[in-house]
This record gives structure tokens, sequence and C-alpha cells, in this order.
């Protein structure tokens, strides 16, 4: 039987993988009855946090590392107290099961390292001496530090536009998503007024959403506009109900629908509507982008895009494998399909997505 994991902890106390991090690094950073239940869960499974990680990590062969932002939403745990543990997924998590997931396969370890305080540099510093090659979320790790590492690591670049020609990556096709979901929402429910919450300029796969947004608004003969209605930095549930409550407060008329950049603002944008009387979707629709479990148990439900997320992070180990096997390869870059999931929100009967 094979240890347990962070993964295994996560799942079991119902938080994110970069949660249960932060009880092990930062304890006082975390709410004590979160903390508690990620301990309770750790110590029924016989979890050691640092020593076995670390045990694995100082061999030579038989590690891959992953680098990602810190991604925790502490609205989105307390959410899932009551439901299965699985509903409280969110995108990095889904991407670490499927690196587990492939990693087992190919009979290498996983050592995950999640931004926190110590910023790009810690993350370099603590996975790129470690493992025999590491797969990096967009925005985690300045490229200049990525092109000194994968001289002598294999690199895969997750998420994103492609920054550096000689690296396998894979993203996932954001612009033809949002494109789809835009078009839905003019089209089929004949919707106007549009408006389009984003990331960050610097988050490529907000950017990409955005500009598909902007590509079917042109298509429909629709103002374009030529920056997001509203942007949040973290792009958590807290932020989303901010920017919803903020289109609410502008003073002009209200929008018809608010598209998020992901699906957690949505959930948090969908409280914030409910909390000021405002009927979803009668009023105004509400839609996102992923695809994380907690769309699907939210009343509505969630219409969204719905990325492959764990077959990212299985793909991005088949990568590192396959270049460590031959160093010589030329690169890859994939593209991966995304599918529209129509659900309540946007004033559809629920849809779940094909298999």
């Amino acid at each position: 039987m094979s240890a347990p994991t962070v993964y295994d902890v996560a799942e079991r106390s119902g938080v994110s993988i970069a949660t249960v991090s932060r009880v092990y690094r930062n304890p006082d950073s975390v709410r004590a009855p979160t903390r508690d239940r990620v301990l309770e869960a750790a110590r029924e499974l016989g979890y050691v946090p640092s020593g076995n990680a670390r045990g694995l990590a100082s061999r030579t062969t038989g590690v891959l590392g992953l680098c990602f932002p810190d991604y925790a939403d502490p609205d989105a745990e307390a959410d899932g107290a009551d439901v299965d543990d699985s509903a409280v997924m969110l995108y990095s998590d889904q991407i670490i099961r499927g690196m587990e997931r492939a990693a087992r396969r190919h009979g290498y370890a996983l050592l995950i390292a999640a931004s926190l305080e110590g910023g790009p540099q810690s993350l370099v510093e603590q996975v790129a001496g470690r493992v025999d090659g590491f797969a990096v979320l967009a925005r985690t790790v300045p490229t200049e530090d990525l092109e000194v590492i994968s001289r002598r690591l294999p690199v895969v670049m997750l998420a994103g536009p492609r920054e550096i020609d000689h690296l396998d990556h894979i993203e996932v096709a954001n612009f033809d998503g949002e494109h789809e979901l835009t078009r839905h929402l003019i089209d089929d429910h004949g919707l106007r007024r549009l408006a389009f919450v984003g990331g960050e300029k610097d988050s490529p796969d907000a950017e990409a959403r955005f500009d598909g947004f902007r590509a079917a608004c042109q298509e429909a003969g629709l103002p374009v506009p030529d920056e997001p209605a509203a942007r949040a930095v973290m792009m958590t549930q807290a932020e989303g109900a901010r920017a919803a409550e903020a289109l609410l407060d502008r003073g002009a008329e209200p929008p018809q629908a608010m598209l998020f950049a992901n699906d957690q603002m949505a959930l948090g944008a969908l409280h914030a509507l409910e909390k000021r009387g405002v009927r979803v979707p009668q009023d105004i629709a509400v839609v996102g982008f992923d695809g994380i479990p907690l769309g699907r148990i939210v009343r509505p439900s969630l219409t969204t895009v719905r990325q492959p997320m764990r077959q990212l992070g299985e793909d991005a180990v088949d990568l590192l494998v396959k270049r460590l096997r031959d160093r010589s390869r030329e690169p890859v870059s994939l593209m991966l399909p995304v599918s529209f999931t129509r659900r309540t929100s946007c004033g559809c009967p629920a849809q779940e997505p094909r298999p």
C-alpha cells in the first residue's frame, strides 16, 4: 500500500492542496476549523508532511515536480463543507490529480510546490534541484529562470501562450470556449448587454477568454470593449461577488449577462446577486469557465466552459516522461479542446458534458 500523499489529505479534509501546505508551513494563516480538519485527516491517514516528501525529493531519479500559483479559495472550501469532498476541488487540484494518476502509472512520485510567501525564486529552489523534470503553470516562475533550468531539466509549460520555443507546452482552447459561450448568450438567449469580468492583464488564460468574448461581440455587431467590465486579482469567489456588486452599483442600466473568467468568481457572483434580490437567470444570466465540480451543485447550476484539467496534468507527465527518454525529440505544443456545458444559470435546462 502506497504512503498517503498531500492530495489524499486534501481530498479527505475537503480543502485545496495549497491549504494543506499552508497548514504545515504557516498554520496561523489558516482558519482554526479548517486547520483542525486538515490535521485530523492527516492523523487518520498517517500522513507525514515533510519527511517523506524530502526523502523522495532527495533522490536523483523517480520524482517529477509541479509548480503552481496558490489558487486556494476559502469561500469554495467553506461552501463544500457539507457535500462530497470531490465537489470542492478547484482548478489546480484537478491538474494535480491528473499528474498523480499519470506519475504513478509511469512509476514516478510527484513533488508539489505552491507559490506562497517565498515567491517564484523559492519555488525554483524547492523543485529544480530535486526532480528529474517538472511542469510549471503560467505566471509561476519567471521566463528567464525557466530558460536556465531547462538547460539541464525537462520542463513542460502548462496554460497560457508558448513563451519558450524549445520547451514542451500544453494549453486549452480558451479563446474558442469563451467565443462559443458568448455566442450562445447572444444568439440563443437574445442578450445584448454583456459584461465580462476578467483577471489581471498578465493572466494569459483570462486574456485569451476576453479575446474570445470580444470576437463574439464584434461578429454580432455589439460594442467591443477594450477592457473587461471589471478585473479581479486572485479570481476567487469573494472577488467575483465584489465585481458583481460593483456592476450593479454603477448607475447605468445593469447588464443582462455577466461572464466571468473562471467558475470561482461566477459562484461568488451567484451568492452576491441572491443577497441583492437579483434573480438568476431571470434578471441576469451568469456564466463561468473551467468546469469545477462545485458548479454542478449550486443553485442555479452554473453554465460554463469545461476544460480538461485532469487531462492537462496527465499529458504533462506523459510529455515529461517522453522527454526524459529522448532529450533530442522535437518540442511539442498541444492545444486541448474544451466543452460547453449548458446549465440553468444562463436560462437553459441543465445539461452535463458529453463523455
